[in-house]
C-alpha cells in the first residue's frame, strides 16, 4: 500500500499538469489531494487515520464533507486535531471545496497564495495556529466567491495587503493577535458588503482613516490593542448597523463624535483606555440598545449625564479612572438590568445613594472617590432579597462613617469585600463569620476598635485579611486556623495584645504576614518555620521575647521585620541567646550546713565562683588563646608571599610542560592560545597602577601580551585553600574550554605554591555596577540596553549549568558589559578550586555579595545547587530595572531592594520601582513581567525559583518584538 502511494505522489508531481486537465482520472483528484496533504503533516492523535488511499471518495474520512450528489468534498474543517507542520499544495486539487477550517492546530509557515484560486472557496479559517510571515498580496487578488477569512491569533507580520479592498464578496475579516503594522489602507471602506471586522490586537498605527460610513452593513468593528492615533471618523454614525464597537487600548484622543447617537443598534461600545476628553455627551442616554459602556481610564471630565438612566438594558457601566465630578444620578436607579457598575478613581462627591443596595448588582465598585454617607443608614438584611447576588463590593477611598453593619454576614455571596481608608468606627460584627465564601475582606485604614471577632475562622475561603491602621485589641483569635486558603495576613499598626497563636503555623498557603506596631508579647511559636511559601514575615516594634525560630524562612528574615523587639534574641538581631543550663552549685561561705563550708568560708572567703563562671572564663581564655595562633599564622604567610620572587616559565598554547627547575617558587605560566609574553615583563604584572579592582577572590590587574592584546590577571587571595598543583590545573583547563559569547573567557593561569594567578580577556567597559551606581558616569542605560543585559546574564548562565558548574558569586561587579553593550559573567567557576565547597569559606569570602547570597548559604541543611544561582541573578535583575543596590542604608534605615519591589506589587507600584532615571521611556508590558519575574527568581524557597533555561524561555518571550530594534 505504500509502495502504491508513493507512485501515485510521483504521478502527482511529475504529471500534476495532465491531471488537471484530464476529466477521466484513473483515481479521485479529492481523494490524492488529501493524501498529499497528509503526508506533510505530523498527527500525532491519529486524528486522520481514517484517511485511506485506498477509498474510491473522501466523503467517510473524518473532518470531510461531501456534496451528497456529486460526492466531491466541498468543507475541510480539522479544527482542534493538534496536526502540525505547513499547510501543503495538495489542497489545491480540492476544486469543488467552500469551506477551509484548520484553525487551533500548529501550522508552521507562510500561507499559500493561490488558496483563493479554489474557484467557489467561501471560507478560509486558519487561526490559532503558528503561520508566520506577510499575508500574501495575492492571496485577495483573485477571491472569486470569498466571504470569510480569519488568519487570527497567528505570527503574521507585514501590513494589511491593499489588494484586500479588491475582495468585495467578503462579509468577515479577521486578522487579529498578530503582529502586523503599518497604517490602515483606507480601501477597507470599499468593501460595502463587510459585516465584521476585527483587526485587534496588532501593531497598527497612524489615524483612523475616513470614509468608514461605505461600511452600512457593518455589524461589529474591533480595532483594540493597537497604536492608532487621532480621533474616530466623524462619519462612523453612517454605519447604522453597528452593534458592537471597540476601539480600547489605543492613543484615540478628542471628543466622542456626534454622529455615535446615530447607532441605534449598538449593543456594546468599548473606549478604555485612550486619551479621550470632554464631558461624557448626554446624547449617550439615546444608545437605548446598551448592554455594555466602558469608557475608563480616559480624561472625561464633567457630570455623569442623568440620560444614563435611560438605558434601560444596560448590564455593564464602567466610567472609573476619568475626572467626573459630581454625584451618581438618581436615574441611574431605572437601569434596572445592571449587574456590574464601575465608578471608581473619579472625583466624585455627594452620599451614597440607596439604590446602589436594591438593584441586584452583582458588582459594585466606587472606591477612589469622596463619597460619604453613614453605612448604618438602614439595615441590610431588609435588603437581603437585592444583594443576594453581590460578589464585589468595594467602597474604599471614601468618606464613609459609622459602624460597620452588625448583619453584613447577610452578604452571603460576596467574594470581595473592600471598604478601607475611610471613616469607619465601632467594632468588627461578628457575623463577618458568615461570609463564608469571601476571599479579600479588607477593613484597613479606618477607625474600628475593639477586638477581632473569633468568628473569623467562619470565613473559610479566605485569600486575604486586611485590618492594618485601625485601634483593634485584644488577643489575634486562634479560630483563624480555619481560614486554611489565607494567603495574606496584615493586622499592623493595631494594638492587639498577647502572644502569636502557633495556630497560625497551620495556615500553610501563607505568603505575607505583617503583624508589627501592635503590643504582642511571649516569644515566637517554633512551628512558625514550616510555613514553606512565606516571602515577607514583619513582626516588628512589638514586645515579643525569646529566641528567633530557626529554619526555612526565617534563617534570612530581613532584620528590619523583626526590630524594635528589644527582648529577641538571635544571629538576626546581634544579640545571642543566654545559654540554657541546670541551675549552678555555688560555694556559699555563709553556708553552716557543711563543716568544709565553713572551713572554706573562714580561709577563702573571695573563692566562692559559680561552675557557669569558671565555664565562661576557661572559654574566654580558649578563645584569646586562637586569636593570638591565627594572627601569629596569618603574619608569617604574609612575610612568605612577601619574600617569593614570582619567576616565571612562558609556555603557550597547550605545552603543559613542567618549569626547568625544581624550585618550588619557580613559576609555570600557561596560555591556552597565542602570546604567552608580556610586553612588561613579569615584573610588571601585579603593578598597582594597573589596578582594576578586588573582589572576594582577589585583585585583578590588567597588562598587554606581546600579540598586543590586553588581558585581566587576578591574582587569588586563597592560597591557603587552593587545591594542589595538580587539581589546580585540571580544574582550570577545564575552565578555559568553556566558551560563551555571554562568559568571560579564561585564557590563561600561572602556578607556584604560594601565588596563582588566573588570566582572562580584558572587558574594556566596565563593570555592571559602574554602569548602574558609579555617579561618575554620565550615560544612564536605557530600557533596551537594560534588557539586553539581563538577557545575556541568563544566557550565560543558563550556559554555564549546562556545564554542571554553579558559580556561587553573582553580582554586579562580576558582570562585565563590553563595547557592545553585551553583558558577560566573570569570576565563574572558582569555588571549584577550592577543596571543598564549603559555605562557611564562601561566606567569607564573598561578603561584599551582601543582598545577592540565596538564603539557603545560612541552612547547613539545605544543598548548594543551580537554584542559588537563580537567586542571585533574581536579585541583579531587580538591580538592573530599578538602578538600586541590593541593600541600601539610609540615615536611620536600612532599604533591602527585594522588600521594597514586593511591597510595591502588594500595593500596585510596581511601575514605580523602575529607575526613576529611564524618565518613564521603558514599556510597562515589558518591565512589569521582569520585575515579577525577578521577584520568582528571588524566591526564600529554592524548588520556588525556575532553572535558567525557562528563564531564558521567558525572557524571549516577555521581549517586545517591535521594540526589539528600537532604542528606549
Amino acid at each position: 500500500m505504500k509502495s502504491k502511494m508513493l507512485f501515485n505522489l510521483c504521478l502527482l508531481v511529475v504529471f500534476a499538469p495532465v491531471f488537471v486537465q484530464s476529466s477521466d482520472a484513473s483515481f479521485n483528484d479529492d481523494v490524492l489531494g488529501l493524501i498529499v496533504f497528509k503526508a506533510g503533516l505530523q498527527d500525532p492523535d491519529s486524528k486522520l487515520s481514517s484517511w485511506n488511499e485506498e477509498d474510491e471518495t473522501a466523503c467517510s474520512w473524518v473532518g470531510v464533507t461531501c456534496d451528497p450528489k456529486t460526492q466531491r468534498v466541498t468543507q475541510l474543517s480539522l479544527d482542534s486535531f493538534s496536526l502540525s507542520g505547513h499547510i501543503g499544495r495538495g489542497l489545491l486539487r480540492l476544486q469543488f471545496l467552500q469551506i477551509l477550517s484548520l484553525s487551533n492546530n500548529n501550522f508552521t509557515g507562510s500561507i499559500n497564495p493561490d488558496l483563493t484560486q479554489l474557484g467557489v472557496l467561501q471560507v478560509i479559517n486558519l487561526s490559532s495556529n503558528s503561520l508566520s510571515g506577510f499575508i500574501p498580496d495575492g492571496i485577495f487578488k483573485q477571491c472569486g466567491s470569498l466571504r470569510s477569512v480569519s488568519f487570527a491569533r497567528n505570527n503574521l507580520t507585514g501590513q494589511i495587503p491593499e489588494s484586500l479592498s479588491w475582495c468585495t464578496t467578503l462579509a468577515s475579516v479577521n486578522f487579529s493577535s498578530n503582529q502586523i503594522s503599518g497604517e490602515l489602507p483606507s480601501g477597507l471602506w470599499f468593501l460595502r458588503g463587510l459585516q465584521s471586522l476585527d483587526l485587534s490586537d496588532n501593531l497598527l498605527e497612524g489615524q483612523i482613516p475616513q470614509g468608514i460610513a461605505n461600511l452600512y452593513d457593518l455589524r461589529a468593528l474591533n480595532i483594540q490593542k493597537n497604536k492608532l492615533s487621532g480621533q474616530i471618523p466623524v462619519d462612523i454614525g453612517g454605519c447604522v448597523l453597528l452593534k458592537m464597537v471597540d476601539f480600547s487600548e489605543n492613543s484615540l484622543s478628542g471628543s466622542l463624535p456626534e454622529s455615535f447617537r446615530r447607532l441605534s443598534s449598538c449593543s456594546c461600545l468599548r473606549l478604555q483606555r485612550n486619551l479621550f476628553a470632554g464631558e461624557v455627551p448626554g446624547w449617550i442616554g439615546e444608545l437605548t440598545n446598551l448592554e455594555s459602556l466602558d469608557i475608563s481610564a480616559n480624561e472625561f471630565l464633567g457630570r455623569i449625564p442623568a440620560s444614563v438612566g435611560n438605558l434601560n438594558l444596560l448590564k455593564e457601566l464602567n466610567l472609573s479612572r476619568n475626572h467626573l465630578t459630581g454625584g451618581l444620578p438618581q436615574s441611574m436607579a431605572n437601569c434596572s438590568n445592571l449587574s456590574v457598575l464601575d465608578v471608581s478613581l473619579n472625583r466624585l462627591t455627594g452620599n451614597l445613594p440607596p439604590w446602589i443596595f436594591k438593584m441586584g448588582l452583582q458588582s459594585v465598585s466606587l472606591s477612589g472617590n469622596r463619597l460619604g454617607y453613614s453605612m448604618q443608614y438602614s439595615s441590610i438584611t431588609t435588603l437581603a432579597s437585592s444583594v443576594q447576588g453581590l460578589k464585589v463590593l468595594d467602597l474604599s477611598s471614601n468618606v464613609l462613617s459609622g459602624e460597620i453593619p452588625a448583619d453584613i454576614g447577610v452578604l452571603g455571596s460576596l467574594v470581595r469585600l473592600n471598604i478601607s481608608r475611610n471613616r469607619l468606627f465601632g467594632s468588627i460584627p461578628s457575623s463577618i463569620g458568615k461570609l463564608k465564601m469571601t476571599q479579600v475582606l479588607d477593613f484597613s485604614d479606618n477607625k474600628l476598635n475593639g477586638f477581632i471577632p473569633s468568628q473569623v475562622g467562619g470565613a473559610i475561603s479566605l485569600l486575604e485579611l486586611r485590618l492594618e491602621r485601625n485601634s483593634l485589641t485584644g488577643n489575634l483569635p486562634s479560630q483563624i486556623n480555619n481560614c486554611s486558603s489565607l494567603r495574606s495576613l496584615i493586622l499592623s499598626h493595631n494594638n492587639l495584645t498577647g502572644p502569636i497563636p502557633s495556630a497560625i503555623a497551620n495556615l500553610s498557603k501563607l505568603e505575607y504576614v505583617d503583624l508589627s506596631f501592635n503590643n504582642f508579647s511571649g516569644s515566637l511559636p517554633k512551628e512558625l518555620t514550616n510555613l514553606s511559601h512565606l516571602v515577607s514575615f514583619n513582626i516588628s516594634h512589638n514586645k515579643l521575647l525569646g529566641e528567633l525560630p530557626l529554619g526555612g524562612f526565617f534563617n534570612t528574615i530581613p532584620p528590619s521585620a523583626v526590630s524594635g523587639n528589644p527582648s529577641l534574641c538571635g544571629s538576626i538581631v546581634n544579640l545571642s541567646c543566654p545559654s540554657v543550663h541546670p541551675k549552678p552549685i555555688v560555694l556559699n561561705p555563709n553556708s553552716s550546713n557543711s563543716t568544709n563550708g565553713s572551713s572554706l568560708s573562714r580561709n577563702h572567703p573571695k573563692i566562692a565562683l559559680s561552675i557557669s563562671v569558671i565555664i565562661a572564663i576557661g572559654a574566654a581564655a580558649f578563645i584569646a588563646l586562637g586569636v593570638v595562633a591565627v594572627s601569629l599564622l596569618n603574619i608569617h604567610a604574609r612575610s612568605s608571599m612577601a619574600d617569593t620572587p614570582v619567576a616565571l616559565t612562558l609556555s603557550g598554547g597547550e605545552d603543559f610542560s613542567s618549569s626547568p627547575t625544581n624550585d618550588p617558587n619557580y613559576g609555570k605560566l600557561v596560555m591556552f592560545s597565542g602570546d604567552a609574553d608580556f610586553v612588561a615583563g613579569a615584573h610588571a604584572l601585579l603593578n598597582k597602577d594597573s589596578e582594576l579592582g578586588r573582589g572576594g577572590f582577589g585583585v585583578v590587574y590588567r597588562t598587554i601580551l606581546r600579540d598586543g592584546r590586553s588581558v585581566a590577571i587576578k591574582k587569588l587571595t586563597v592560597s591557603s585553600l587552593i587545591k594542589s598543583q595538580e587539581e589546580f590545573e585540571r580544574e582550570v583547563i577545564r575552565l578555559g574550554k568553556i566558551r560563551h559569547h555571554n562568559l568571560v573567557s579564561l585564557e590563561g593561569y600561572y602556578w607556584t605554591p604560594s601565588l596563582q594567578l588566573l588570566i582572562y580577556e580584558y572587558i574594556s567597559s566596565g563593570s555592571l555596577y559602574k554602569h548602574l551606581h558609579d555617579g561618575t558616569s554620565t550615560n544612564c542605560l536605557s530600557w533596551r540596553q537594560r534588557f539586553s543585559i539581563i538577557l545575556g546574564m541568563a544566557k550565560g548562565l543558563a550556559h554555564l549549568h549546562q556545564m554542571d558548574i554553579i558559580h556561587y558569586n553573582l553580582k554586579s561587579t562580576n558582570i562585565l558589559i563590553d563595547e557592545s553593550g553585551e553583558a558577560k559573567v566573570g569570576d565563574l567557576g572558582l569555588a571549584r578550586l577550592l577543596p571543598m565547597v564549603d559555605r562557611c569559606i564562601l561566606s567569607s569570602k564573598i561578603q561584599s555579595a551582601l543582598g545577592y547570597m540565596a538564603p539557603e548559604f545560612a541552612c547547613r541543611t539545605v544543598k548548594i545547587t543551580e537554584k542559588s544561582d537563580v537567586y542571585g541573578l533574581g536579585i541583579l535583575i531587580l538591580e538592573v530595572v530599578s538602578g538600586k543596590r541590593p541593600v541600601e542604608y539610609m540615615e536611620d534605615d536600612v532599604v533591602v531592594l527585594c522588600e521594597m519591589v514586593r511591597g510595591a506589587l502588594e500595593e500596585g507600584r510596581m511601575e514605580e520601582t523602575v529607575d526613576e532615571r529611564l524618565g518613564g521611556n521603558f514599556p510597562a508590558e515589558e518591565a512589569i513581567p521582569v520585575i515579577k519575574l525577578g521577584l520568582i527568581c528571588a524566591s526564600q524557597v529554592p524548588s520556588n525559583r525556575p532553572d535558567m533555561e525557562e528563564v531564558v524561555n521567558i525572557l524571549e518571550l516577555i521581549q517586545c518584538p517591535a521594540d526589539s530594534q528600537e532604542e528606549l
